[in-house]
C-alpha cells in the first residue's frame, strides 16, 4: 500500500521568491496604511486607540491573506494540501476573533475615557462604565464560543461527529442546563442588569448589614468594597431577587441624621440656631438641608433630630460626627442647664395624729390603765 503523499511537489526558485515577496510586501503596505491611518487620526485631534488595538490581529491577517494567495500557484500534494486549508481556515477564523475582540476592547477604553468618574456628580459616568463592561464581557463570551466553534466545524471529522450527535441534542442540554442551573441563572442576570442597572460601579450599598461600594460587576458574581476595605463577593442573581439598599441610584446627594438628648425644659431655639450655624461653618454641608426637630419626649429626656445634607455618603458620615461633636461640646460649655439628668422627688413624712373626734368616740375603759 504506499504510503500518503506528504511532500510538495517541486517548487522552483522562482515561485519560493514571489511567495517571500509577496508576504514582505503585506508587511509594508500594512505598516504603511497604519502610519498614515495614525497621522490622521492625530491631525484630527483624536486619540489613537482603535488602530493601535487592531495592529497586531490585523497584520497577520494580510500576512496570511498574502501567504494564501502566494500558495494557490503551488501544485502540493493531497494530505498537505488538506492540511494547509484546514490550518489555514481556522488560523483566519483565531485571526479574525482576535481583531474583533481588539476593536471591542478599543471601543470599551474609548467609552470609559469619555466618561470621567472622578468628578462629583458622576452618575452618568457610573452607568456608562457599568453596562460598557457588562455588555463587553457578554461580547467576549459570544466572540470566543463562535470562534471555538467556526475552528472546530472547520476540521471534517468534528463536523460529521457534530452532525450525528444533533439526535442527542436535546437530551444533552437538558442534563447540561440542569448541571449548570445556577451558572446560567447568573449569567442570565448579568445580562439584564446590564439594561435595568439595580447597581452601578461605584454605587454605595448596603449588602447583608454591610455598608460599602460596587467595585466590579461580572457576568456571574459582584465585588463590593467594605469600608474597612474588606471584599464580600455577592451572586449577580441576589441584586434581582433580594432587597438591598442602594444610597446612589438616582443621585450621590444624601441627609445624614444626628440625634441630641436634652434636658425636657431646654431651650430648643437656641440649640437650633446653634445646629444651623455649625452646619454652615463646616465645609462639607451643601447648604441644602440644616434642620433640628423635637421628634420624641419622655420624662426625664427630650429628643432632637437634626437632618444635614451633603453631596455623597462618605461626606454625609463625616458632617454628621463633626456637627455632634460641636454641639455636644456647645452644651457642655455655653448650655449646661439643657443637658439631660435624672430627676427624684423626696417629701417630708408627715406625722401621724388622731383626730379629734375620734379620740372623742373611743370608750374610757381605753384611756384607763
Amino acid at each position: 500500500m504506499a504510503s500518503p503523499d506528504l511532500s510538495l511537489s517541486t517548487v522552483s526558485p522562482v515561485a519560493a521568491i514571489a511567495i517571500a515577496a509577496a508576504v514582505g510586501f503585506a508587511f509594508l503596505l500594512h505598516w504603511l496604511a497604519y502610519a498614515i491611518g495614525i497621522r490622521i487620526v492625530r491631525k484630527m485631534g483624536w486619540a489613537p486607540v482603535i488602530l493601535p488595538a487592531i495592529y497586531h490581529p490585523t497584520r497577520w491577517l494580510v500576512v496570511l491573506l498574502a501567504l494564501s494567495a502566494g500558495m494557490r500557484g503551488l501544485r502540493l500534494g493531497g494530505r498537505v494540501e488538506d492540511i494547509w486549508s484546514i490550518g489555514s481556515a481556522m488560523a483566519f477564523v483565531l485571526l479574525m476573533g482576535w481583531a474583533v475582540l481588539a476593536l471591542l476592547g478599543a471601543m470599551r477604553t474609548l467609552v470609559e475615557r469619555n466618561s470621567d468618574m472622578s468628578v462629583e456628580d458622576n452618575l452618568r459616568a457610573r452607568r456608562q462604565h457599568t453596562r460598557v463592561r457588562i455588555l463587553y464581557r457578554i461580547a467576549q463570551f459570544v466572540v470566543g464560543f463562535i470562534v471555538i466553534a467556526l475552528m472546530l466545524m472547520t476540521i471534517p471529522g468534528v463536523r460529521a461527529v457534530g452532525v450525528t450527535l444533533m439526535a442527542s441534542a436535546g437530551i444533552v442540554g437538558l442534563a447540561v442546563g440542569a448541571a449548570a442551573q445556577p451558572a446560567l441563572k447568573n449569567l442570565i442576570a448579568g445580562v439584564q442588569m446590564a439594561f435595568s442597572e439595580p447597581i452601578r460601579l461605584d454605587d454605595v450599598v448596603i449588602v447583608e448589614g454591610e455598608w460599602g461600594r460596587i467595585e466590579d460587576i461580572t457576568l456571574t458574581y459582584v465585588v463590593v468594597r467594605i469600608w474597612d476595605d474588606r471584599r464580600m463577593v455577592v451572586p449577580v442573581s441576589y441584586f434581582l431577587e433580594k432587597p438591598f439598599q442602594n444610597w446612589t441610584t438616582k443621585t450621590s446627594d444624601l441627609l445624614g441624621t444626628i440625634f441630641l438628648y436634652v434636658d425636657p425644659t431646654a431651650d430648643v431655639a437656641r440649640i437650633r440656631a446653634k445646629f444651623v450655624d455649625v452646619a454652615s461653618a463646616n465645609r462639607r454641608w451643601d447648604r441644602r438641608v440644616a434642620i433640628v426637630q423635637v421628634t420624641d419626649h419622655r420624662a426625664d429626656a427630650m429628643e432632637l433630630r437634626g437632618l444635614l445634607s451633603a453631596r455623597n455618603a462618605g461626606e454625609a458620615f463625616d458632617l454628621r460626627c463633626e456637627v455632634r461633636e460641636a454641639m455636644l461640646d456647645f452644651l457642655r460649655t455655653e448650655m449646661p442647664e439643657a443637658l439631660a439628668r435624672s430627676r427624684q422627688r423626696v417629701e417630708g413624712a408627715v406625722a401621724f395624729t388622731r383626730p379629734a373626734d375620734a379620740q372623742a368616740s373611743v370608750p374610757a375603759s381605753t384611756h384607763s390603765g
